[in-house]
């Protein structure tokens, strides 16, 4: 799976958000704190603000908020705002690909990818990513992965 530069903007961005919590925060801070290019990140907290994340207001004391409790608002949420779909092959869903012979059993695999995706990214929210605590699922996955490069470099 490839994220763009978009969606990994997009999702600390959103983090630093979740973790503001007294008053709200300038698109400069916010670019500052992560080191995302400006213009870049306004067209993101602007789709974002479009999708009903985050919310704005501008002057003196503006800046951007989300728009619901962190742990309301999904990583999945976040990538689909300034993304689209989870998994797409050839910007169709899985389910709308049809493959012939040999490679039938593709379509499989991809929506199987798409649920695997959605397993995570649809329980992980913004909450887990502030506090630092993941999901027992996504910790036992990390650990497994660590494991398998690990077996896999011997």
């Amino acid at each position: 799976m490839r994220l763009s530069a978009r969606v990994d903007y997009a999702l600390r961005a959103a983090a630093e958000l979740a973790a503001a919590t007294e008053s709200p925060v300038t698109s400069e801070q916010l670019a500052r704190a992560q080191e995302i290019p400006g213009k870049f990140l306004e067209h993101i907290l602007n789709q974002l603000r479009r999708a009903g994340l985050v919310r704005s207001q501008r002057g003196p004391v503006g800046g951007y908020w989300l728009a619901r409790p962190p742990e309301e608002i999904s990583l999945a949420d976040i990538i689909r705002a300034v993304d689209g779909p989870l998994l797409g092959v050839r910007g169709e869903r899985p389910e709308s690909v049809d493959y012939s012979g040999a490679a039938r059993p593709l379509q499989e695999v991809w929506i199987a990818l798409r649920a695997s995706e959605r397993s995570i990214l649809e329980t992980v929210t913004l909450g887990h990513v502030v506090s630092g605590r993941l999901p027992a699922a996504v910790q036992q996955l990390t650990e497994d992965e660590r494991a398998w490069i690990t077996v896999g470099q011997s």
